[in-house]
């Protein structure tokens, strides 16, 4: 009887093909479905075929059985709109967030750099010109400064530049030290 069918249900055992070909010849001719919970609730397929026959009129998916989404019989269908759930499921958004994680993982191994950690001290200071960077990960303790800095004395060494960042436990100390070290 419902105009509408709109999904907002987890996918489990129980609900995965929720709405298939034999609940889908069940619905009201020309209702609407909209899919925006799960992918595998609805059968792709049938729902397909059922557009196709004109009993459903139209369809808006934001999931699909397989995702990232690349091929669904409801797309190029009339009708039927269809987008990615999340922004970050896009070919071209993936893309990106595994360039930044591999720029991210290069600024660390390289400058000791820290960008968008979860568990980890936010750690950004330029590199300097012929200087050597010293990365420093340690509990978050009283005077660790002091004895990076003590320690670089006695090395004979000047240190050009240095941050000390922390978060709960942990501490980050990115040192820049002139001279071989």
């Amino acid at each position: 009887r419902a105009d509408f069918i709109t999904l907002h249900v987890p996918m489990t055992d129980k609900t995965r093909g929720i709405l298939g070909a034999e609940a889908l010849a069940k619905t009201k001719p020309g209702v609407r479905i909209i899919n925006c919970a799960r992918g595998g609730l609805v059968d792709e397929a049938a729902l397909a075929d059922a557009i196709k026959s004109g009993h459903v009129a139209g369809a808006g998916f934001d999931v699909f059985e397989t995702e990232p989404a690349t091929e669904s019989p409801l797309f190029g269908l009339d009708n039927v709109v269809c987008t990615p759930h999340l922004g970050a499921s896009t070919k071209e958004a993936e893309r990106n967030c595994a360039i930044m994680a591999a720029d991210s993982l290069r600024g660390f191994l390289e400058d000791g750099q820290v960008h968008n950690s979860v568990n980890f001290p936010e750690a950004v200071m330029p590199r300097e010109e012929g200087t050597h960077r010293l990365v420093i990960v340690n509990r978050n303790v009283p005077n660790m400064v002091g004895q990076v800095s003590t320690i670089v004395a006695q090395a004979g060494r000047n240190i050009e530049n240095l941050l000390n960042r922390s978060r709960g436990e942990l501490a980050v100390t990115l040192v820049d030290v002139v001279g071989e070290f």
